[in-house]
């Protein structure tokens, strides 16, 4: 039953991404991430037991860890990115506020005027 909830979860993220064309741009490497992302996930529901033994080739011991350290990789990455992002777009936006000031400036002698 588990399985179903989460097969169906997962598909519906995959048409959500890629169907969803105005809310969900992204790069063409983004896009291939998520695709093979997607297929990791389905393949580990639908078999959990080979990650197990994946799990054990990369020398860990059970397919629940490795899921969680690929996780706590990924929620690393994702924060980084979005920090990185949010960190350009305030340097965006003081470089216009600064522009506009300055295309905006009024001498002094001009405001008695």
């Amino acid at each position: 039953m588990i399985q179903a909830v989460l097969l169906i979860a997962a598909l519906l993220l995959v048409a959500y991404f890629f169907f969803n064309r105005k809310k969900a741009r992204a790069k063409a490497w983004v896009k291939i991430g998520f695709a093979l992302l997607a297929i990791a996930a389905i393949w580990a529901i639908l078999r959990p037991d080979d990650l197990t033994v994946v799990a054990n080739w990369l020398g860990v011991d059970r397919g629940t860890d490795l899921m969680l350290y690929a996780l706590v990789v990924a929620f690393f990455f994702t924060t980084m990115s979005t920090w990185v992002r949010f960190r350009e777009q305030e340097l965006r936006y003081a470089r216009l506020a600064r522009a506009m000031a300055i295309q905006n400036a009024v001498e002094p002698g001009d405001q008695l005027r």
